[in-house]
């Protein structure tokens, strides 16, 4: 399965939880995460799409990193069966 792939399926899951689920680009600082996703009752995080087998490359993960040290939650998907199982952790306080 292909990245394009894997990002529209969890776009669709998001959306079928009430939530949106947003391209993430950041002109000027590179190796943000692709998507940025809200679901109900203010629950957020960052996902980093990846083709089966991927991983992000190290300013991608530099970047992961600084988005965690200030609390935030950043997941790297690349399969799309880890889909269901990030939105649980994500509606997770």
């Amino acid at each position: 399965m292909r990245e394009k792939a894997i990002e529209q399926k969890l776009t669709l899951m998001v959306k079928r939880q009430g939530g949106i689920c947003l391209k993430f680009v950041s002109p000027g600082f590179d190796g943000v995460p692709d998507r940025i996703v809200l679901l109900p009752s203010g629950c957020m995080a960052f996902v980093e799409v990846k083709a089966p087998g991927e991983k992000p490359r190290p300013l991608q993960t530099s970047r992961h990193k600084l988005l965690r040290r200030l609390g935030f939650k950043v997941y790297v998907l690349d399969d799309q069966t880890q889909i269901g199982g990030i939105l649980d952790e994500i509606r997770t306080p």
